[in-house]
């Protein structure tokens, strides 16, 4: 299978801190990658560069057989379904749920003098459709709640039928039932066939879905370890990973961690 994928020696640095210290990183076609790691362990800005939205400080990003520096980037990010909090935060105050996913056609985040083709509206329409909350397709983004603003990202994210998936954190302010029910349909989405190759970020192990196959785990900017979840993702990773020691559990394909 081809690299949708492929850091080599990358690190981010902003003055003194550095967010990413020497991480090399291969994604290959259909796998699902979850990445774990505490709060400030460098999560977010691996997948800004994943998602083409950041330059390495030092190192190598290729995306999609696209290196980070000597491509458009706004010709790449279409070709990368990017689900986060940071880009939700970007969204102008007053803009629909509908627009919210339809603008993914060009890139952006609020909707100004493109032109969309009624397809593409349909298409947007479908999508949130698909994720339970095509009946606030006409409210404004800033006012739905927490787990409808998660689905209205994720349709977004699905908006250009993309080769590579990003889940930042979907699941975070969710409460139970919420969670469950996105685990569940990101798990369909996910296996079905033609699904994009998909890399899931969260600090939960409860959040990943049983059909994930790899794992790459993270501490303070740095690889703790990255491979297939059932070689990879043990009790001793994990207390590695979270700097405290953890007891792994599965349980159906799912996975849970308390003290040890």
């Amino acid at each position: 299978m081809s690299a949708v994928l492929d850091m080599r020696g990358v690190s981010v640095r902003r003055g003194r801190n550095r967010l990413l210290d020497d991480v090399s990183w291969k994604v290959r076609e259909e796998e699902r990658w979850v990445v774990l790691g505490a709060n400030g362990a460098g999560k977010t800005t691996l997948m800004q560069l994943a998602a083409a939205r950041m330059h390495p400080t030092a190192g190598e990003v290729r995306i999609l057989d696209e290196t980070l520096g000597k491509v458009d980037v706004f010709e790449l990010r279409p070709l990368i379904g990017f689900s986060s909090n940071a880009l939700a935060g970007t969204v102008p105050p007053q803009e629909t749920a509908l627009n919210m996913v339809v603008t993914a056609a060009y890139g952006v985040t609020g909707r100004w003098r493109e032109e969309y083709e009624r397809m593409d509206e349909w298409r947007a329409f479908g999508l949130l459709n698909d994720w339970g909350v095509g009946t606030v397709f006409d409210r404004p983004f800033s006012t739905l709640s927490e787990g409808e603003r998660k689905r209205v990202q994720i349709a977004r994210a699905l908006m250009t039928d993309p080769e590579l998936l990003i889940l930042d954190e979907p699941g975070a302010g969710l409460d139970l039932g919420g969670r469950e029910s996105l685990v569940s349909r990101t798990d369909e989405l996910i296996s079905a066939p033609g699904a994009p190759t998909t890399i899931l970020v969260t600090h939960h192990l409860e959040e990943i879905p049983a059909s994930f196959t790899h794992v790459l785990l993270l501490r303070d900017g740095k690889v703790v370890d990255a491979g297939p979840i059932g070689e990879t993702l043990t009790s001793e990773s994990l207390t590695a990973t979270f700097d405290a020691p953890l007891s792994l559990h599965r349980r159906d394909g799912r996975y849970s961690a308390f003290a040890a």
